[in-house]
This record gives C-alpha cells, sequence and structure tokens, in this order.
C-alpha cells in the first residue's frame, strides 16, 4: 500500500517531509513516475493533470490538500465512485479570517491614504477618519462563517449569506434572498466555493444592485470574479476599492489592467496557506477510517461541488 502526492513542487516538498515524519511506515510516491501504480491507494492532489490518476487501478481515496476542491472535480476522468475528501484545518481559518480583517481594517482605518502621504512627507492627521463599514460576507461555509463571527466580534455591522439557512449571531440570509442582502452592505468579502453556480459571479450587473460603492474583498477563486467588470465597476464608482487574492489566471499577467489600478490592491494567492502537519494528520485519519467502513471527515458532495 502506497500514497501519492501530485502537486506542484513547493507544497509537494513541504508535504513530503511532513508525511515522512508522520507516517515513514508507508511509502510514498511523488509525481506520476512510479513503478508500482497498482500499489497505490490514496492520493494527495492539487492542480493535478488531467488523467493523471487512472494509472492507480487500485485507488480507494483521493484528498485535496486545500480546502477547495474545484481543481479535482475538473478532471472528468476520476471514477465517481472513489470518495474525495478536503482539508478543514481551524488553523486555515485562523489565518484567512486574519487576511480578511487586514483588508477590512486598511480599508476601514484609511492606511492607504495614510501610506500616501507618508510618501509624501506630508502630516495628514485631520484629512482621513474611520470609514463606517457594514460588511457582507457571501459564503459563510466553515473559513467565511469564522471570519463573519471575527469580525462581528470587533464590533462591526457584519451579514452573512449562503445557499441554505444557517444559524448565526448576527443576520443572515439564503436562497433567494440574495438582493436583500446586498443592499445592507459597502463591503462585500467573497469566499464561495468554486462551482458552476459561481462561475463569474462577482460581475458587472452584480456591481449595479449594490445599494452604495462596495469594497471588494475576493479570497474564493479567480474564476468567480470577472476582471474586466471589477474595473469597469471601480472606474464607474459602483465599487470603491478591490483587495484580490484570486484572480482568472494565475500568475496574473503582466499585462493585466488590475495591476496598475489605483484602487485595487493584490496579493499572490495566499490568504490561506496549507499546513501539512494537520492536513497530514486528516489524510491519514481519513484512509484510516475508510479502511474501517466508518464515515469520511469532510468528504466532498460531488453534485455541490464542496
Amino acid at each position: 500500500m502506497r500514497f501519492a502526492i501530485i502537486a506542484p513542487p513547493v507544497p509537494t516538498k513541504e508535504w513530503k517531509q511532513n508525511f515522512e515524519k508522520i507516517a515513514p511506515h508507508i511509502p510514498l510516491v511523488i509525481g506520476l513516475d512510479t513503478k508500482y501504480p497498482e500499489e497505490v491507494e490514496c492520493a494527495m492532489v492539487w492542480c493535478q493533470p488531467k488523467g493523471s490518476l487512472t494509472a492507480f487501478k487500485n485507488l480507494k481515496l483521493i484528498f485535496s490538500m486545500g480546502a477547495g476542491v474545484d481543481h479535482v472535480l475538473k478532471d472528468d476522468t476520476i471514477p465517481g465512485h472513489i470518495p474525495i475528501c478536503r482539508v478543514v484545518d481551524p488553523q486555515m481559518a485562523f489565518s484567512m479570517t486574519n487576511y480578511i480583517l487586514m483588508a477590512l481594517l486598511n480599508h476601514h482605518r484609511s492606511w492607504y491614504e495614510f501610506q500616501a502621504s507618508q510618501n509624501k512627507k506630508h502630516w495628514s492627521q485631520f484629512e482621513f477618519t474611520e470609514r463606517p463599514v457594514k460588511v457582507g460576507v457571501l459564503g459563510i461555509g466553515y473559513l467565511g462563517m469564522h471570519a463573519a463571527n471575527e469580525i462581528h466580534h470587533l464590533g462591526f455591522p457584519v451579514f452573512g449569506y449562503s445557499n441554505s439557512p444557517k444559524k448565526t449571531d448576527f443576520p443572515s440570509y439564503a436562497g433567494n434572498e440574495f438582493i436583500e442582502f446586498i443592499k445592507q452592505i459597502n463591503v462585500l468579502v467573497c469566499s464561495v466555493p468554486y462551482t458552476p453556480k459561481t462561475h463569474g459571479l462577482l460581475n458587472y450587473e452584480l456591481f449595479e444592485k449594490l445599494k452604495e460603492p462596495t469594497y471588494l474583498i475576493n479570497v474564493s477563486r479567480g474564476n468567480v470574479q470577472v476582471e474586466k467588470d471589477i474595473v469597469k465597476a471601480l472606474d464607474k464608482g459602483l465599487l470603491s476599492g478591490a483587495f484580490l487574492d484570486v484572480f482568472e489566471k494565475e500568475p496574473l499577467p503582466k499585462t493585466s489592467p488590475l495591476w496598475d489600478h489605483p484602487k485595487v490592491k493584490i496579493t499572490p494567492h495566499v490568504a490561506s496557506l496549507t499546513y501539512p502537519k494537520e492536513s497530514t494528520r486528516q489524510v491519514l485519519n481519513c484512509f484510516s477510517r475508510l479502511e474501517k467502513g466508518l464515515s469520511l471527515p469532510n468528504q466532498v458532495d460531488r453534485t455541490k461541488m464542496y
């Protein structure tokens, strides 16, 4: 019995080191080159090439090396009977929430304006004030709910939205209440999973429904946003700014107008990183439960794509 890692070089190296420390008794296959494909029973993957798992004829479990699973599910060569599980890690939620809070507070406290004043050696003590914010978290799953709760605990007005009703300590909306949700806010945090329903969700038609100029923070997936529509909405004043961690194409092409737009802040898909030690523990736990015929934690519903 062997486990395989199929992922880009950096996460592969980190996961390999942790896996070999925690489970040195399990042979590990790196990448697609193996003399023993029939012995691979669990594959840990991130952005695996289409068809790369077909050689593993005895595969029993696929584990996504991150919270998202769209990169796994777009491979239609994966047999439907193989369960797919994903990482759900409190430490990931902690880092994601801190990222969102950073983006929110920088906007709230006019940090970028003060930074520009510093660059000019200009004392702007009374020129910029706290912006009143009403935060909408679009997608209150595990990560989004954690962020929304922390924003709420800080005392900011926060509103949540999800496909199905959720019990929350703050006002939340679901299903056909989306328009009502969007009318309450002037900061929109997007943390939805990527599915066919969320493809291109952040578009100009949505931005036109915003009741007032809104600051956009996207930590979900690049294909959830339409970048030309974001630029248009910024230029038209529908969006007051954008803090983007994900993009339609990554790395973001140097020709993208987002790089130089004065109202856009960019980070290279780092809002929440996977922590290999905890993730490796979860992989081993999932596989152990699978072998015992028990239910699997954080198993993906292929129809919902999360």
